[in-house]
């Protein structure tokens, strides 16, 4: 049966990740502006706050990997009161030096290794929406070497050093994905995932997008009422169960129009509509535009 996780992950397409080492010292604090690419960082040494619009303040230790899917604005700073510096986020900048906050000599209080992803995806938004806001993980030793060789590959100039970084970053996601705790976290795939009948309605759903599912048969699978199925669907993944099927399909749809080797027809039966003009409708109405334009836009880049 498929795996929804690993899925999400190659639909979102991580192309390249841009890595750098950061440290501070004595009183210090930066404020960026919302960013959209999923962020990371890993603290390798010391202690400092990071504070996400919308959540409460984090202390981060050593050892502490952190995860942003799609990096709203936040602030981070040491663990003396400061005002923060505000800096604005340069996508497809070049991997940089180290950089250096608050006090410019003696030892850093805090050391981190932070970057950020890039996704070749026309539908992102609407996957990375289903995960939670801020993922929080602590003392992960598999984390912690994965992101101590992206630092690594990134500052090297060495043959093949694109590919294995976008192969990394697959694994990176999904390494902190699947280690996250999601007890507390916000309906969504990773809390759906953590719930054994839905977990199995998802797998479902993502083994066979093409069949026609219905909240009747979702629930009779799992082992439910309609009713109780619907709900307990809806509480955990944010999502009606026909609307994570109809969102699930269109990423298909445009995954498979960007590919460009299947004609309307298939694209439309594969992502379980029955003739092309009833899947261009549905297209249209979530996309703005036509099936056929989009794949003539995506083809050419714009």
């Amino acid at each position: 049966m498929a795996d929804p996780l690993a899925q999400v992950i190659e639909l979102l397409r991580p192309k390249a990740l841009f890595s750098k080492g950061i440290t501070g010292a004595g009183r210090w604090a930066v404020s960026y502006s919302a960013f959209g690419h999923p962020g990371f960082c890993a603290v390798l040494e010391g202690q400092c706050r990071l504070s996400v619009d919308g959540t409460a303040p984090t202390l981060l230790s050593a050892g502490d990997f952190v995860l942003l899917p799609a990096t709203p604005a936040f602030t981070m700073s040491g663990l003396e009161p400061a005002t923060p510096k505000r800096l604005v986020p340069q996508p497809g900048a070049a991997t940089a030096a180290e950089v250096r906050h608050g006090r410019k000599e003696g030892p850093p209080d805090v050391r981190l290794q932070g970057g950020y992803f890039v996704l070749d995806s026309p539908d992102a938004a609407l996957i990375l929406s289903l995960l939670p806001t801020l993922l929080h993980i602590q003392g992960d030793a598999r984390l912690a070497a994965l992101v101590s060789l992206f630092g690594e590959e990134a500052r090297a100039q060495r043959s093949g050093r694109d590919l294995i970084l976008a192969r990394l970053a697959e694994v990176l996601l999904v390494e902190s994905l699947r280690s996250a705790d999601v007890s507390n976290a916000p309906p969504g795939l990773l809390r759906g995932l953590a719930d054994e009948r839905i977990s199995g309605a998802l797998r479902q759903i993502h083994s066979d997008p093409g069949h026609g599912w219905t909240a009747e048969e979702l629930g009779r699978n799992t082992g439910m009422s309609r009713s109780a199925f619907f709900d307990r669907f809806t509480r955990v993944v944010g999502l009606r169960p026909m609307e994570y099927v109809a969102a699930w399909r269109m990423a298909l749809a445009k995954d498979l129009l960007r590919r460009g080797n299947l004609s309307l027809d298939e694209v439309a039966e594969r992502v379980g509509y029955g003739s092309a003009s009833t899947f261009s409708t549905a297209f249209s109405r979530h996309a703005g535009l036509a099936p056929g334009r989009f794949a003539r836009l995506a083809h050419t880049g714009l």
